[in-house]
């Protein structure tokens, strides 16, 4: 089974087979309508494609390898479509993340993050609120310089991020968020206490990513609060599911409690260096 390089005229059954296989999809699919197939920027994407659109495999031009190729998939013909690729990582549905690193040849390669990570899924009309205090504000409400500490931490504890290179990436990274309006801050007294985001985002669904409290204020709900907040905002904007995947047993607790109930996994490796996808012999 061959591989061809996705075109314009494959993007609406691109975008209707990804749909189909949202649960593990939201990150191309959000790409796609952000920055358009083969788009400018880090969340750029390029499509090799299968048949009528029976697989797909995605390339950022960050090196993000997104696969959805369920069923008799020919996983050695990825290598030869992707040959030469700078990979930083592989993000998917668990069993093929496995099946993909393997394929390429890159199966010894060292990793900072290789794990699957149970997914869940909120209707959001079902959503749980929980009491207690603090408001949602923007970003703009914070030090950035505070808020930099936090994304460095967490790029170093949840993606095994070096901290050297997690503090020169998180001040860029705070930033972004800030530009793009999906991140928000719980505030206790005008002072901020916890932060949540989206990473992915259509008209109709969110992902909710990058959930952080900082170690001494955690423990009290921040997290869950934080979370039902914003996802309480994207209701209001006709947002009608969310979905995620937990990093730990903590989190998971968390989000059952205000409502999120299992979905499909996902597994994620992050090569503690890029990786050249080499052809085969």
């Amino acid at each position: 089974m061959t591989l061809r390089a996705a075109g314009a005229d494959d993007l609406p059954a691109l975008t209707a087979f990804l749909r189909r296989h949202e649960a593990t999809s939201m990150f191309p699919l959000s790409n796609l309508a952000g920055a358009g197939l083969n788009g400018a920027g880090p969340y750029g994407m390029r499509f090799w494609i299968s048949g009528n659109v029976s697989g797909a495999i995605g390339l950022t031009n960050s090196g993000m390898l997104q696969p959805q190729w369920p069923g008799a998939a020919d996983w050695a013909a990825s290598r030869t479509v992707l040959a030469g690729a700078e990979v930083a990582g592989v993000i998917g549905p668990a069993g093929q993340v496995r099946q993909l690193v393997d394929a390429l040849g890159l199966g010894r390669a060292a990793t900072r993050l290789d794990a699957v990570e149970p997914g869940f899924v909120l209707d959001l009309k079902d959503l749980v609120v929980p009491q207690g205090p603090g408001v949602l504000a923007e970003l703009d409400a914070a030090d950035p310089a505070v808020l930099s500490a936090w994304r460095a931490d967490y790029l170093t504890v949840v993606t095994g991020t070096l901290p050297d290179r997690a503090a020169q990436q998180a001040p860029g990274e705070i930033e972004y968020f800030r530009s793009a309006g999906r991140h928000r801050l719980l505030l206790e007294a005008g002072v901020p206490v916890a932060m949540c985001g989206f990473n992915a985002a259509l008209p109709d669904v969110v992902q909710v990513g990058g959930v952080y409290v900082p170690p001494a204020l955690r423990g009290k709900g921040r997290a869950r609060r934080v979370v039902a907040l914003h996802l309480a905002e994207a209701l209001a904007k006709d947002v009608r599911r969310a979905r995620l995947f937990a990093v730990s047993d903590q989190a998971a607790r968390a989000y059952r409690a205000i409502g999120f109930g299992p979905a499909d996994p996902v597994g994620l490796v992050l090569f503690a260096e890029p990786q050249q996808v080499q052809a085969w012999a």
